[in-house]
């Protein structure tokens, strides 16, 4: 039999989410069972949530069947009572939650052959069930501290909102790649026990069987999942939310949480994300939402105005005490202070430390000055005290050139530091950009030198970071710059696939190391001969440190402007150049990669600099 109104309202309340009742209900379920006539029971169930005016969507397969459906109570117990009516769903035990609108726009009754796509030939949890462990028994284990690997199966978004610890995390993006991180496991876990877990069940029941398969021998799958657990043990053992498909929230063990995932773009949405103006139910989110042409340039310009607040005048210019951390390596453990600065940083002589440590300039974690003489422990952390620091003058007239919720794209001025390091803190790019886009802390998804100019690549949240970045560490990312260089290459186009050294040398550059090296290709086309020098487009297919920089200085015709690949070979003595410094001619030009939200290839320009113009 079904569910009754007052059962449905029974079994739903615990688990409604943000903690209020709504009008609709989702009911997801699945179960591996052989089913048959599928052709005849899609047209049956797609008739009857029709007739009933259900939402969501059904999978039937050989395997079983897997459905998330919303509707009203009564007509989730219609649904459910048709399904308990088939041989071998009497048990059918459904997961409900609620919302206050809709959160399906269509009802699809699909077929297919998996209900959760794996690919892989043989795994069948309906006929050889894997090994269960209950969520009574793993919590156990922890408890007891069990040798044991916990093996997320899930796909790399859902773990970032939160996961068992400790938790082995595959770092795939579909659950059709879990054979692939499998066979990267280390072997010596095949003879540990394995308990493999997902949100309910369904992946890990077939990572379980797969795993067995590929000689592990002690192969486990957490029953019930992680929202089983949950609802037996609560958050032991478990760290952040579980990101939920089905009833489209990340549930929260401790709280009333509001993650939801938008239903054209999939994103996970926090409660802030669901606030925003351009969140519509059903329809979009502020990370696939598409703003006009108009309204974006009035909110580039407004930031724009912002941005002249924030570099005027430049934040490094102010002075202030600046604070570089010194880590206690073991090595030093019970030494004087001393005595472990002038191992940890031997260039710097001694007399000079013990006047810093005279003059006060050397703290510990609680900021008190310390001796020269106090003793230190390995793992402790002192800070070397600058005091009224000011950094060197920087270009901060950045340009920003797009802007959505999920990421942005700027084109970078030089010289500008990315990053803190050295000479540089708040004169650099994160800085203002932390400073613009506070509260959220901008990533940028890689990154330019900063004597190097042009298109840059920024995401917004560290869950669109994680889409970003793999592009680029995959060889996804088109890219496209603009380079002066001395001289003229005979040919007019060429490739340079010189190795690119590994470790940095003086002042972090890289040379040709054609033992060691990293692969590395540049392909080059002359765009036009001047006098003295020529302009090229340099297309890098691989992203080393200082590619394009290296190569060229490596084939003899260095780059214009360049303070540390000078004519002749050798290497120069600075790194950043000064702002009234003739440029360096490098620029990023063009970028083209797949949007992390849409999924749809974009492609940015920044502006040609003055140095691309004729020379005659």
């Amino acid at each position: 039999m079904g569910l009754s109104w007052a059962q449905v309202v029974a079994v739903a309340a615990p688990l409604l989410y943000c903690g209020a009742m709504h009008p609709i209900l989702t009911v997801a379920a699945y179960k591996f069972l052989a089913l048959d006539s599928l052709k005849q029971r899609r047209t049956q169930l797609l008739s009857h949530c029709k007739r009933w005016r259900l939402q969501g969507s059904i999978v039937l397969s050989p395997e079983g069947i897997n459905l998330v459906v919303a509707g009203s109570a009564p007509q989730i117990d219609l649904l459910l009572t048709e399904l308990r009516s088939w041989p071998g769903l009497e048990d059918l035990q459904p997961r409900l939650g609620g919302n206050e609108q809709p959160p399906f726009r269509r009802m699809t009754v699909r077929i297919k052959q998996e209900i959760i796509a794996f690919g892989v030939n043989g795994i069948e949890p309906a006929r050889h069930a894997p090994s269960k462990i209950s969520a009574q028994a793993l919590q156990r284990w922890l408890d007891e501290a069990r040798p044991l690997l916990l093996l997320d199966v899930r796909n790399d978004y859902e773990v970032q909102l939160g996961s068992f610890v400790p938790a082995l995390h595959t770092a795939i993006r579909q659950f059709r790649e879990f054979p692939a991180a499998v066979a990267k496991l280390d072997r010596d876990f095949q003879q540990r026990p394995i308990v493999a877990f997902c949100t309910s069940g369904i992946r890990s029941a077939k990572a379980a069987l797969f795993l067995e398969r590929c000689g592990f021998e002690q192969v486990h799958h957490l029953d019930g999942g992680i929202l089983g657990y949950f609802q037996q043990c609560g958050s032991a053992h478990y760290r952040g939310e579980c990101f939920l498909f089905d009833q489209q929230a990340g549930l929260d063990p401790n709280s009333a949480s509001c993650w939801v995932q938008c239903s054209s773009c999939r994103t996970a949405l926090s409660a802030a994300d669901q606030a925003h103006a351009h969140y519509a139910l059903g329809q979009h989110c502020p990370y696939c939402y598409q703003m006009p042409a108009a309204r974006m340039a009035a909110a580039l310009a407004r930031r724009h105005e912002q941005l002249q607040h924030l570099i005027t005048p430049l934040p490094g210019s102010i002075p202030r005490d600046h604070l570089r951390p010194v880590s206690i390596p073991a090595a030093c453990d019970g030494l004087t202070l001393l005595q472990a600065l002038a191992r940890i940083v031997p260039h710097v002589p001694s007399a000079t430390w013990s006047q810093r440590c005279e003059q006060g300039y050397l703290l510990n974690e609680a900021q008190t000055p310390c001796s020269a003489a106090s003793l230190v422990r390995a793992g402790e952390r002192y800070r070397h005290k600058f005091p009224g620091l000011v950094e060197p003058d920087v270009n901060m007239q950045i340009e920003l050139l797009y802007e959505d919720e999920a990421l942005l794209v700027l084109n970078k001025p030089a010289p500008l530091p990315m990053h803190p390091g050295g000479r540089f803190s708040r004169n650099t790019l994160k800085y203002v950009l932390d400073g613009l886009y506070r509260p959220q802390q901008p990533r940028p998804a890689h990154r330019l030198d900063a004597n190097t100019t042009g298109a840059l690549v920024v995401a917004r949240t560290h869950y669109i970071a994680g889409q970003l970045q793999p592009q680029f560490a995959r060889g996804e990312v088109q890219k496209t710059y603009l380079v002066r260089v001395q001289g003229h290459p005979p040919a007019d186009e060429f490739e340079c696939t010189a190795p690119i050294s590994i470790r940095a040398g003086e002042l972090g550059s890289r040379t040709v190391d054609l033992k060691d090296g990293l692969p590395a290709l540049t392909r080059f086309k002359v765009l036009r001969r001047d006098a003295a020098s020529a302009l090229l487009e340099a297309r890098p297919l691989t992203g080393r440190t200082n590619q394009i920089r290296v190569h060229l200085w490596y084939l003899g015709w260095p780059v214009v402007g360049d303070p540390a690949y000078v004519s002749g070979g050798v290497l120069g003595d600075s790194q950043t150049l000064p702002v009234s410094a003739p440029p360096l001619c490098l620029h990023a030009w063009r970028i083209g990669f797949q949007h992390p939200v849409r999924r749809e290839v974009v492609t940015f320009t920044a502006p040609e600099p003055r140095w691309t113009l004729p020379t005659d």
